[in-house]
């Protein structure tokens, strides 16, 4: 979704409307870089890029009309996943990083300047509200990725609510299934009564409000948990991101995407401008769907939060690291929580040793072609959740 929102910014200013850039350019909000640590992985210590994508739940700067709860609430990273974008510039792997998963929050910055202290085992989610300022901290949470993964977050992208509902409103909206009604307690669980039907049994379109509910909807659906939303959200992302496509990026169709997307967007200075955003978008033009694929850290529950598995996860972010495919044998619980049996997963592959798939090694300057691409390739996904109700027992 967000490369091709990107991507209309290429055709934009190659079309020369100076008008258009400056109106596009006044929407664009960055954050401060002074938040970002001094101490992280080096630069261009991987031959791909990678890029953090976060949404935020804040309900401030009027998203509380969509999302309800407190106006003043400056929110959490309701949702991130860090894109891996392959040194060939065809191929990409997106990795979800569930808002519950307990990690070290290192060092971030406040805005008076002064920093905070290391936060020992703190759900992920957190780090986006240290100190508590309208805007949230995209800063903190990008210091948070670095130091879990050990790579270098090259760019950052905050959507929020209203940034969302936006743009699944230009495009018409996104075709999904449920495979039962759903109401608004299963939205609010904190409701005494069930509420009004917010969906129908069956195949639907939903665009703006009911588009942000479906990603939102957790309970009712499936398990109830953050990590089956994870993968109703990427299949979502991938049928947006499909539709998008198929339209065709029009000069009618982009203007009001392009607008959509740099009033929603709050991004790092080094996309601060639509020179910039267009010089970025030009360098990730030939990265397909067919050729992306979502996955998620791999985990297992602790109680109520989500914990980190290891050696599994610092096998993918050496594998990210070394610009290699992701195989399905290196992460067989990569967003299930369990091996191919139902039991829980084994340490998969040891660190060091060449996936089965035949990807190159590391250090051999192969880039991922599609035979060893990551290993879950997005669906067709016509519908963005016909594999879903079949698949995670729906219904």
């Amino acid at each position: 979704m967000v490369l091709l929102v990107l991507l209309s910014f290429v055709l934009l200013v190659a079309a020369g409307a100076g008008w258009l850039y400056l109106r596009l350019n006044a929407n664009i909000d960055t954050f401060d870089a002074d938040g970002i640590a001094a101490d992280r992985p080096r630069a261009g210590a991987s031959r791909g890029q990678n890029v953090l994508v976060i949404g935020s739940d804040a309900r401030t700067d009027g998203n509380s009309a969509l999302g309800g709860g407190d106006s003043e609430d400056v929110g959490r990273s309701d949702t991130a996943f860090l894109l891996h974008v392959y040194g060939d510039r065809k191929h990409a792997v997106a990795v979800s990083i569930p808002r519950d998963t307990l990690v070290d929050i290192p060092p971030c910055r406040l805005p008076d300047g002064t920093w905070t202290q290391t936060q020992r085992r703190t759900m992920f989610n957190a780090a986006y509200s240290v100190g508590q300022t309208a805007k949230g901290n995209p800063a903190c949470t990008q210091n948070t990725v670095e130091k879990l993964t050990g790579l270098r977050v090259d760019h950052t992208v905050v959507v929020d609510f209203k940034g969302f509902a936006a743009l699944t409103d230009v495009v018409g909206g996104v075709d999904v299934c449920l495979p039962q009604d759903v109401y608004e307690q299963d939205l609010n669980p904190h409701r005494t009564t069930r509420g009004k039907r917010l969906f129908t049994r069956g195949e639907q379109r939903v665009a703006g409000h009911r588009a942000l509910d479906y990603v939102r909807l957790r309970h009712g659906v499936g398990d109830g948990s953050d990590i089956g939303r994870i993968k109703r959200q990427q299949a979502f992302v991938g049928s947006l991101f499909k539709k998008v496509k198929s339209d065709g990026l029009t000069p009618t169709k982009v203007l009001p995407l392009a607008d959509a997307a740099t009033r929603s967007l709050t991004v790092d200075p080094g996309l601060g401008s639509v020179d910039k955003l267009a010089t970025f978008a030009l360098s990730l033009k030939d990265v397909d769907l067919h050729h992306t694929t979502f996955v998620t850290v791999p985990w297992r529950y602790e109680g109520a939060r989500v914990a980190v598995v290891e050696p599994d996860a610092t096998r993918l972010w050496e594998l990210l690291r070394a610009d290699r495919p992701v195989d399905g044998a290196d992460l067989r619980q990569a967003g299930t929580g369990e091996g191919p049996s139902g039991r829980p997963a084994t340490s998969p592959t040891p660190p060091g040793t060449v996936p089965p798939s035949g990807a190159p090694r590391a250090g051999a300057g192969t880039p991922a072609s599609p035979s060893t691409a990551p290993d879950r390739p997005m669906p067709d996904a016509r519908r963005a959740d016909d594999r879903l109700c079949a698949d995670l027992s729906y219904g």
